[in-house]
C-alpha cells in the first residue's frame, strides 16, 4: 500500500511540474489571455535624409520592449499577472485622458491670480468632472478603481494629495478626492515600478508598445 502511495504521489508531482512549465508567458499567451492590443506600435514617417550622398526616406518607430518569458508556478498565478493586465487595458486609458485634463486643469489654475476666480474655476471644474467620469467609475470594480489611483500617480508624478496641497490648498480636492472616495484608497498611494508595481509596469509598457 504505502509503495502504491508513494508512486501516486511521484505521479501527481510530475504532473504539477509540467503543468507549471507549460504555463510560459509569450506573445500567442498574451493575446489568449488578454485580448488584442488596445494600441498600434507607432511607425512614423518623420522625412528624409542625406545619406552616403543619397537622399533616403527617414521612419521612427516606436519602443519595443524585450522582457524574458515569464513562468508561471500555477495556472492560478497566471491567471492573476493576466488579470492585471486586463485591469490595466480598462483603466490606463483614463488614467491617461485624466492626466491631459490635469494638465489643463493647472495651466488655467495657474493663470488665475485671486482666490474668488480659483474657487469658482474649482466648483465649475468639480461638477464637470463627477458628470463626465462618475458614471465610467461606477463600472469599475474595486481593485480597478484602486489601480486607476496608483496609475494617476504615475502619469502625473504626484500622488493625488501631492497635488491636492500644491495646487489646491484649501480648495476643495475637487475630481482627486472623487476618485479616491468613490473606491475607498489612499490618496497618499504611490505607485512603484521597482517592487510592488513591477509587474503591473511590464503591462503598462508592453500596452503602450502595442505589444499586448
Amino acid at each position: 500500500m504505502n509503495r502504491i502511495i508513494s508512486i501516486v504521489m511521484v505521479l501527481l508531482l510530475s504532473a504539477s511540474a509540467v503543468s507549471a512549465q507549460s504555463i510560459v508567458a509569450d506573445e500567442a499567451l498574451d493575446k489568449q489571455m488578454s485580448g488584442t492590443p488596445i494600441f498600434n506600435h507607432y511607425i512614423g514617417y518623420a522625412g528624409t535624409v542625406i545619406y552616403d550622398g543619397e537622399e533616403i526616406p527617414w521612419y521612427v518607430l516606436g519602443d519595443v520592449y524585450i522582457y524574458n518569458k515569464l513562468k508561471f508556478k500555477s495556472l492560478k498565478e497566471a491567471k492573476k499577472y493576466y488579470k492585471i493586465a486586463n485591469n490595466i487595458k480598462k483603466v490606463y486609458p483614463i488614467a491617461v485622458e485624466i492626466q491631459h485634463t490635469i494638465e489643463g486643469c493647472v495651466a488655467h489654475l495657474d493663470s488665475l491670480t485671486d482666490k474668488k476666480s480659483k474657487d469658482e474655476y474649482m466648483k465649475k471644474i468639480e461638477k464637470d468632472l463627477m458628470k463626465q467620469y462618475k458614471p465610467r467609475l461606477k463600472k469599475l470594480t474595486l481593485a480597478q478603481g484602486k489601480l486607476l489611483i496608483k496609475l494617476i500617480d504615475r502619469q502625473c508624478n504626484f500622488t493625488s494629495f501631492q497635488l491636492i496641497k500644491t495646487y489646491m490648498g484649501s480648495f476643495k480636492a475637487g475630481f482627486y478626492n472623487t476618485f479616491a472616495t468613490i473606491f475607498g484608497a489612499s490618496l497618499k498611494k504611490e505607485y512603484d515600478p521597482e517592487v510592488d508595481d513591477r509587474m503591473t509596469e511590464r503591462c503598462i509598457l508592453l500596452i503602450e508598445s502595442g505589444q499586448m
